[in-house]
């Protein structure tokens, strides 16, 4: 037998070899793909967003234990589930068909329950409202693949009007905290959808040197990994249990900071704390054991996307100043003002109606006001101030509710 073999020849025979081992792995990955697709075909949809605790958490819960959860699911009339490519939207609307629509939208951390209160008010004076949870919070899911800006949330926002067995073809909009810098991206794009535009506590105007340097490392630095981030964020974010809290100190002479300078001055931490009094303030009359900081506890235990959609509305969204969608506002302003019998343009006042807590340590009342009017000018705004700090909205639901009414009235 010859056994003499040139290199041409041995060369394909290992090269004959390779082809054939790597044809029957690539068979045998698209042979379990497809098994994979056959038995779940719905798998890819899934991935797409986190659920919410409608599903990971109410279907392993009896009646009595849902009923105590700090955000029930039944907390609010007219309760919907909304699905959307982006994964489902839990919204609320109620109140008489044919009276004037008003839509809210909520803060960075705490669910649209914390409004419920606000959106009861108006509902009794005759207003349908519509209230519901921005994506990652409370009964709404969370999309994985996508940044948490104000892109996703003005597209949210259109998802909730489509939803809507009535006609939303105009309404008045409220915006809370981070609500009100997602509300005046909105109104920069849908503006003859908006008959008036309520700003209560709201961002986008927060001067940068508040950031504080905690707050830079987590969210603007880059320089820790993301599974680092998120561990650090829950914690910095998750209130303690009410049993570790410490009772609240008297203040004395020994005290540093004047109450003066405390009013003038944010914490540099506002992302994990909304100042003294909002984590301990109640989120609703109907039910005073509830607090802000039960709530917000309950969505960093129990919804697998608050602490990732949290993060990265920290980073994309419009909460820091300057902001070019108030730019794009003081312009539409300005043209309605001159153009007062186009009603049919939106916003017919030419003005916004801005909120204030006297003493909030994250939206400062006095940095606000003197932005807001270099912003959009002496003409393109009108404040009310109200006695509290960032918790306002929630214990001065009826007083909020008024001067908005009022505002609109005015028009």
């Amino acid at each position: 037998m010859n056994f003499a073999y040139t290199w041409p020849d041995i060369f394909g025979v290992r090269l004959g070899i390779f082809q054939a081992a790597l044809l029957t792995v690539t068979a045998a990955a698209v042979a379990l793909l497809s098994v994979r697709l056959i038995i779940s075909p719905n798998r890819r949809e899934k991935e797409i967003f986190i659920p919410s605790p409608r599903t990971t958490v109410l279907p392993n819960l009896s009646q009595e234990q849902t009923t105590h959860l700090p955000y029930p699911p039944n907390a609010l009339p007219g309760e919907r589930d909304v699905a959307t490519p982006y994964g489902s939207i839990r919204v609320y609307e109620w109140g008489p068909e044919d009276g004037e629509r008003v839509l809210f939208v909520h803060g960075i951390s705490t669910p649209i329950v914390a409004l419920g209160d606000l959106g009861r008010e108006l509902a009794t004076k005759g207003y349908r409202v519509m209230l519901f949870d921005l994506f990652g919070r409370g009964y709404s899911d969370g999309p994985k693949d996508l940044a948490y800006d104000s892109r996703l949330y003005v597209t949210q926002i259109l998802l909730v009007l489509a939803s809507s067995k009535v006609s939303w073809k105009t309404f008045h909009l409220v915006g809370y905290s981070l609500g009100g810098g997602l509300c005046v991206a909105f109104t920069r794009y849908f503006p003859h959808l908006i008959d008036s535009l309520t700003l209560i506590g709201g961002c986008g105007l927060i001067r940068r040197h508040h950031v504080g340097w905690t707050s830079w490392l987590l969210y603007r630095s880059g320089l820790l990994p993301d599974l680092l981030v998120q561990r650090l964020v829950r914690r910095r974010i998750r209130p303690k249990d009410n049993k570790e809290k410490k009772p609240p100190r008297s203040v004395g002479a020994a005290d540093i900071e004047s109450v003066e300078t405390k009013r003038c001055l944010p914490h540099g931490n506002s992302d994990a704390n909304g100042g003294d009094g909002f984590d301990s303030a109640h989120i609703s009359k109907f039910r005073p054991g509830v607090t802000v900081s039960s709530v917000v506890q309950w969505q960093v235990d129990h919804h697998e996307g608050f602490v990732t959609a949290f993060i990265s509305t920290m980073r994309h969204s419009p909460i820091y100043a300057p902001q070019e969608d108030w730019k794009a506002l003081a312009a539409i302003l300005d043209t309605r003002r001159r153009d007062a019998l186009n009603k049919e343009a939106g916003l017919g006042s030419g003005k916004i109606h801005i909120v204030l807590g006297e003493d909030d340590p994250v939206i400062v009342k006095d940095e606000t006001m003197e932005d807001a009017v270099q912003a959009l000018g002496l003409h393109g705004t009108e404040f009310t101030v109200f006695p509290g700090g960032h918790e306002m909205p929630f214990t001065t639901g009826s007083g909020v509710a008024t001067a908005m009414v009022q505002f609109w009235s005015q028009y």
